[in-house]
């Protein structure tokens, strides 16, 4: 398998591309981490990786949406995008997630990743605005990976997307990006309505056959003024779908990222353990990309290593977390996250200004946290991969009382009334 991964790579991918993947994601990655437990140990704090969501606005209107896509168009500007990053590089980061909205609305998105080249960037994007000339210039480029979201069947991704014709235009976008010779993933929030299409061998199979390099499901979290909470997951299916990934790492030849699980097959939230955090389009600097409270911003007069290693909002969001449950805290235990917000006064940093309404209404749900079903990675490599750079870094082995959490199988309720 290993083999056919290595040969694919190196047929169906520019060499070039690769050179950048391995040394600005690669070796500069791996040195960004052990940064981050260096600082770790000396009592400092800045993740090693950061999530910016540049722009707001999408053509796409999704179930289940937390961003206020239609709401006037804001973004972050060239200057500021490119001080956050140059101000992260100079904490030893070199990788960054750029979210939307659709990233590829922002204009100067180009530039950004032009201005760069010594790091190295993910796009989540739905792909329609993926013409051939910018997957040129990308390939161009070469410091960055388009993540394209696929999120069911022509109909499912219709109904999910709430537009029509998204999966055509989607693919074409995906095309595009393929035939330019840029690696290129596939991402899916799964939930009831996709999970039976594209979490099974044929889907990824023919991801194979079209030359996609990787692939990544997330789950559904159900959050956002239009939660829609039937579509999310049960512990069934989300052990089923903890399965599906280690099994297809171990057997096929394609990349399989999880944000959820250790090499031993335990839980964790990259948030609660600070491996990596969200900038929102206006500036703020908010545990993850579904909790849209903030008290510092990146326009806020500190340099950004102590706007974000100084945050007590941030600090006490991690040790919240970690100390009550290996996943999600905004599934399992909305009442604790909201508790935190008002203790620290953080502001809403939606547009709609009903977040904290929103999460008082949330209900419980089962995150990938389900003790006794842990399933450890098959693959050597996977498990080797995450001993040394994607674990919990001491964050639960410091605050984690498993007697803090029931089994959302048994009572969920009970999460929240105890």
């Amino acid at each position: 398998m290993y083999l056919r991964m290595a040969r694919r790579l190196l047929r169906e991918t520019d060499k070039r591309l690769l050179w950048k993947l391995a040394w600005n994601m690669g070796v500069k990655g791996l040195r960004s981490v052990q940064k981050h437990k260096r600082r770790l140990r000396r009592g400092e704090f800045f993740p090693p990786f950061l999530y910016v969501s540049v722009i707001n606005s999408c053509n796409l209107r999704c179930q289940g949406c937390w961003v206020d896509v239609a709401a006037k168009q804001e973004k972050i500007e060239l200057d500021a995008m490119n001080r956050v990053i140059t101000e992260a590089k100079a904490m030893g980061n070199s990788f960054f997630g750029i979210l939307g909205g659709e990233p590829f609305m922002h204009a100067e998105l180009l530039d950004v990743l032009s201005a760069h080249p010594d790091a190295y960037f993910q796009v989540f994007t739905n792909g329609h605005f993926i013409t051939d000339d910018v997957a040129r210039e990308l390939r161009r480029l070469g410091n960055v990976t388009p993540l394209v979201s696929v999120e069911g069947t022509e109909i499912i991704s219709d109904q999910r997307r709430g537009r029509l014709n998204v999966y055509s235009k989607t693919m074409e976008g995906l095309q595009n990006c393929l035939k330019n010779k840029v690696l290129t993933g596939v991402c899916t929030s799964l939930c009831q309505t996709n999970i039976d299409d594209l979490l099974t061998d044929a889907w990824v199979d023919r991801l194979i056959e079209m030359g996609v390099m990787y692939c990544w499901y997330h789950v559904y979290r159900p959050v956002g003024p239009e939660a829609c909470p039937d579509l999310a997951l049960n512990p069934e299916q989300l052990r089923r779908v903890r399965q599906f990934v280690v099994n297809t790492r171990a057997t096929k030849p394609i990349i399989v990222i999880d944000a959820y699980h250790d090499g031993q097959g335990r839980a964790l939230c990259p948030a609660a353990t600070g491996f990596t955090h969200h900038i929102g389009p206006w500036g703020d600097i908010e545990p993850c990309p579904v909790i849209q409270f903030a008290k510092e911003s990146i326009y806020d007069e500190r340099p950004l290593r102590d706007t974000i290693g100084q945050s007590a909002f941030l600090r006490d969001f991690r040790e919240l977390a970690a100390s009550n449950t290996r996943g999600c805290i905004i599934m399992e235990r909305p009442d604790l996250l909201q508790q935190l917000v008002e203790k620290h006064g953080a502001r809403d940093s939606t547009v709609r200004q009903t977040a904290l309404n929103e999460l008082v209404a949330t209900q419980p749900h089962p995150s990938q946290y389900i003790p006794g079903d842990e399933i450890a990675e098959r693959s050597w490599a996977y498990r080797l991969a995450k001993r040394i750079a994607f674990n919990d870094f001491g964050a639960y082995t410091k605050h984690f009382r498993e007697e803090n959490w029931q089994d959302p199988r048994e009572a969920p309720q009970a999460v929240v009334d105890r």
